[in-house]
């Protein structure tokens, strides 16, 4: 068994509620405000589109119960990139950091951030996508959004230079607030339900159907496709890209874990808590929004908004305005939780001689600042490119396969290490953990032949890594 780092010198200043409101608040950004929208464009109907979201809830809520084993395992900073390093070797472990640092987090930050500055364009034009202040040509332009994202995550990677309290306070009100907003417009949207849209929506639930603008195909621009045989399970895997993309970051917690009371409990109850606090949310929501429009109008929203619409009808005017302000509560909190954990992955590498040496120190506040600070350049570098969205469609596939491998690990390391403590043991084992790993690897097969722009440019930012792991390892300047 490896030796891991110690990190003592953390403060364990998090418990059980602030780890369950970090996991729920990192998984809540953007996209369940928007990302129903092209998953209608998917799949066509409320039955198939309430499924995509059940299925998602029930992969995240395994995969969070498996992870409960490995960090009552190893209750150290690091989470995931932990566990793969000591299922499998530092090179897996590696990667993982890798592609971590250069698109899964750091697009994630980039992406809600810029989020938060779309929606404050709601609120006031001169700070939306619209405005452009700088063009370089067709293809570089920087709007007042991706100038507002940046200036966001350089205020809260400051923050959390300040100390793990800070950053925890941040998470407590900005989370708790955004719980009670989205309870709030579910209970509101239900009340302003249309039975009659709400009957036409479910009278055809079970006919999958494509629109035109996601086929391959000389037809109609405004037609709808229907889908039959293995094309069902292709559309299914495409929508829930979405789905994947939204309740992802649910395993934030474990990169916290060297900052967490008795993390031998409160990680895996707080990763259950959690994502399934988040699944009821998402799949109430879904619901609620198909309780108030038709499907043509939620499939269509403007800018695939399709909360805005929503809230529209149930709100009027106002609408725009509370929901703006409830998804800038949403994505502030949602990148504080990002961004506090992520630096935590890039402290533990360094100290494993995988990053800049510099990384693995913690400044007089008892937190990995330089870490913080490199994953702020890499943030913003992704916000400026502009190229962060496209990104994150296109990981999807690598950080299902990562999840897969870890949850595999469970299996690997009952083996390696039968005699280690296991405060925790993974409920259902074997059985559900070997559920996920045939579900996460049914997605990705069926993305390789159904949508392959999703999986390859993926597959090469990990590949990149290992060169880069090699001359890493081979470099004068890495830790010895």
């Amino acid at each position: 068994m490896t030796k891991l780092q110690d990190t003592s010198t953390m403060k364990r200043e998090l418990g059980l509620l602030d780890a369950t409101l970090l996991v729920a608040g990192s998984m809540i950004g953007s996209g369940i405000f928007i990302v129903s929208s092209d998953m209608l464009k998917d799949v066509g109907s409320s039955g198939w589109l309430i499924l995509v979201w059940l299925i998602t809830g029930i992969m995240t809520l395994i995969a969070a119960i498996s992870y409960g084993e490995l960090s009552g395992m190893f209750p150290k900073a690091g989470g995931q990139y932990v566990y793969l390093k000591e299922a499998y070797n530092p090179l897996i472990g590696f990667l993982y950091g890798w592609s971590f640092f250069t698109v899964i987090q750091t697009g994630t930050i980039a992406a809600v951030a810029v989020a938060f500055g779309k929606f404050l364009g709601y609120l006031n034009e001169d700070f939306g996508d619209n405005n452009i202040l700088f063009s370089l040509n067709e293809s570089f332009k920087i709007s007042a959004a991706q100038a507002v994202g940046i200036i966001l995550i350089v205020f809260l990677t400051y923050i959390n230079t300040r100390g793990i309290k800070t950053g925890k306070l941040i998470q407590t009100v900005f989370t708790s607030a955004k719980l009670l907003a989205l309870f709030g417009l579910i209970i509101f949207g239900f009340i302003a339900a249309n039975s009659g849209v709400w009957n036409a929506n479910w009278q055809d639930a079970w006919t999958m159907k494509q629109h035109a603008s996601r086929l391959d195909v000389s037809i109609a621009e405004n037609s709808w496709v229907n889908l039959t045989g293995l094309t069902i399970m292709g559309a299914f895997a495409a929508a829930m890209v979405g789905s994947i993309f939204s309740s992802d970051a649910w395993n934030n917690v474990t990169f916290i874990a060297g900052e967490v009371r008795n993390p031998q409990r409160n990680i895996g109850l707080s990763l259950f808590l959690g994502t399934l606090i988040v699944t009821l949310i998402y799949v109430a929501a879904n619901l609620m929004y198909l309780a108030v429009l038709p499907i043509e109008q939620l499939a269509f929203a403007k800018d695939n908004r399709i909360a805005l619409s929503v809230a529209n009808e149930i709100f009027g005017a106002l609408g725009t305005t509370l929901l703006a302000l409830l998804i800038m509560v949403s994505t502030f909190g949602c990148n504080n939780g990002l961004i506090l954990a992520g630096a935590r992955v890039y402290y533990t590498m360094a100290n494993d001689g995988l990053f800049f040496k510099k990384t693995a120190e913690l400044n007089k506040n008892s937190v990995p600042e330089f870490a913080l600070w490199i994953q702020c350049i890499m943030a913003c570098i992704l916000c400026l490119s502009g190229k962060y969205g496209n990104l994150l469609d296109m990981i999807s596939f690598v950080v299902v396969i990562f999840y897969v491998l870890t949850i595999f690990g469970i299996f690997i390391l009952r083996r390696k290490q039968p005699e280690a403590e296991r405060p925790y043991k993974a409920f259902g084992y074997p059985l559900l953990p070997a559920i996920y790993i045939l579900m996460g690897l049914a997605f990705c097969t069926l993305l390789i032949i159904f949508k392959p722009e999703y999986t390859w440019p993926g597959l090469i930012i990990v590949l990149i890594g290992l060169p880069v792991y090699y001359l890493w390892r081979k470099s004068d300047t890495a830790i010895k």
